[in-house]
């Protein structure tokens, strides 16, 4: 008798699993197609399914970019797209710190969506939503009080500061619209749903160019008008979301679910502030470039704003990889799967490789093309033309600095990547203050790339030392238990 409960209690533990039945089969009637379970199946299938509609996302997001950039420069002139590209690192500042927490908090949703444990994934559902609240309220006053002073320190210029304070207004007073699209876009995303984020930015893309038209050319409301139309186009996109997350019954929250539990703040909050904080600390180094660059004058200005546009555009199918990482990482992680972690890196991997293949050469042989597209002035198409062949032969640093850091943030470790952040940082300080006078604009190219490669080597030590120690300490009990187990059955 002894020997038949032990044998169960090894084989048990053996497979790792503490969902108990009625958690199975509510998942199992209710899940559907509306979510992906990663921990079953082909990673490359896996990974690329999710991967697509995910990078189509993020490619209609940066295609409205464009074409919102296109909109407000041939309508409002050079000036006014300077101000909107010079409210660029501000709004990533604060925009960049709600989406670190959203997906921090996402990687808690995901892992314990992993490991099956559904009452826990509903209380972190509620949990997220609280804080998500007063994390908007939160930044709408501290944007709204404090936007004429961050754009001094900046040293914006007077011929922009005017529109740069009426675009910012706007923008900040509709971060609600933005959070609430960062938040219910992550957890789908950690529950393996990237076409309904897909459906909902195609929506908003289309309202949001329309509205810009409309605004810009017909009621002539300038800068404000583009602001308004995309907290417009957001507010649409987030409620798309949020009735999908509706459908899916089994994370359908109940009054018990919000019990304020103290662990269960603190466990979001200990994986998103680092998060947070790393995407913050970025914002700040750009900030710090963007500081250099305005004292050189609004040609130097617009140039900036295009660059750093191109340099998201292209940089886009990577991170996007990098998200299809985490979710992938946190649902296995979550399930104790270690080595489908690694299977996950190598296909992410050879994605971020092509990606710098396709788009690093676009960027070396199709400078001049590319700045005259969103530029009229020479003196800024010239110095466009420098910059992007630089960037575009360390795009791969960057590429694959998302992937490994979407991996160790994946497996529930965000303070080394917040470190990386603040070498980021460091870097393109330093670089910017050494040679902004000696080699001019180029520098923040050189930046950019310092900035990569110093995160990239970090975060790649970091991943390959916490895969080890976790892939090591699994496969060592696991291996005694089997040699129990053909003990006990031997006898």
């Amino acid at each position: 008798m002894r020997t038949t409960t032990e044998t169960t209690e090894l084989i048990t533990d053996l497979h790792g699993k503490d969902m108990n039945i009625m958690e199975k089969t509510e998942l199992k009637m209710n899940k559907k197609s509306l979510v992906s379970d990663f921990t079953k199946g082909s990673p490359t299938r896996l990974i690329l399914g999710f991967f697509w509609p995910l990078l189509l996302t993020s490619m209609l997001q940066q295609l409205y970019n464009f074409v919102d950039t296109l909109i407000v420069g041939k309508g409002l002139g050079d000036n006014a797209l300077a101000a909107v590209g010079n409210m660029g690192s501000l709004f990533f500042l604060i925009i960049g710190f709600s989406l670190g927490l959203s997906n921090g908090f996402g990687i808690m949703i995901a892992q314990s969506f992993g490991a099956k444990k559904i009452d826990l994934l509903r209380r972190n559902i509620a949990a997220t939503i609280q804080l998500a609240l007063a994390l908007t309220v939160l930044l709408t006053l501290l944007s709204q009080l404090l936007l004429p002073s961050a754009l001094r320190l900046l040293r914006t210029d007077e011929v922009i500061m005017d529109d740069s304070l009426r675009y910012g207004r706007v923008i900040f007073a509709g971060l609600f619209s933005a959070i609430a699209y960062n938040i219910s876009s992550g957890m789908l995303r950690s529950l393996g749903d990237s076409k309904t984020p897909l459906k909902a930015i195609l929506v908003s893309s289309v309202l949001n160019l329309g509205l810009d038209s409309f605004f810009i050319f017909i009621l002539h409301t300038g800068v404000e008008g583009a602001a308004l139309a995309t907290v417009i186009s957001q507010v649409v996109s987030s409620l798309i979301c949020i009735r999908q997350l509706a459908k899916i019954e089994f994370i359908h929250l109940k009054k018990t679910d919000f019990q304020n539990e103290r662990s269960l703040y603190l466990g979001l909050l200990k994986n998103g502030l680092p998060m947070a904080f790393m995407n913050s600390i970025t914002a700040i180094g750009c900030m710090v470039v963007q500081f250099f660059v305005n004292g050189y004058g609004v040609v130097y200005t617009s140039a900036y704003s295009v660059c750093s546009k191109y340099n998201n555009l292209f940089m886009n199918p990577a991170f996007t990889v990098g998200n299809a990482m985490s979710a992938y990482t946190s649902q296995n992680f979550g399930a104790k799967d270690y080595p489908r972690i690694k299977e996950g890196l190598r296909v992410c991997l050879r994605v971020a490789l092509i990606s710098f293949v396709l788009l690093g050469s676009l960027m070396i042989f199709f400078s001049h093309q590319l700045a005259t597209f969103l530029l009229d002035g020479e003196e800024a198409i010239a110095l466009v033309e420098n910059y992007l062949p630089i960037t575009g032969l360390a795009l791969i640093f960057v590429d694959f600095l998302f992937v490994f850091r979407s991996a160790v943030q994946g497996m529930g470790f965000p303070v080394m990547p917040m470190f990386s952040g603040i070498l980021e940082m460091v870097m393109r300080i330093v670089t910017i203050a050494l040679f902004m006078k000696t080699i001019g604009f180029q520098a923040t190219a050189m930046a950019e790339v310092a900035a990569w490669s110093g995160a990239l080597l970090m975060n790649t030590v970091t991943y390959f030392r916490i895969i080890r120690r976790y892939t090591n300490a699994h496969e060592r009990p696991r291996l005694i238990r089997r040699r129990r187990i053909a003990s006990l059955v031997t006898k």
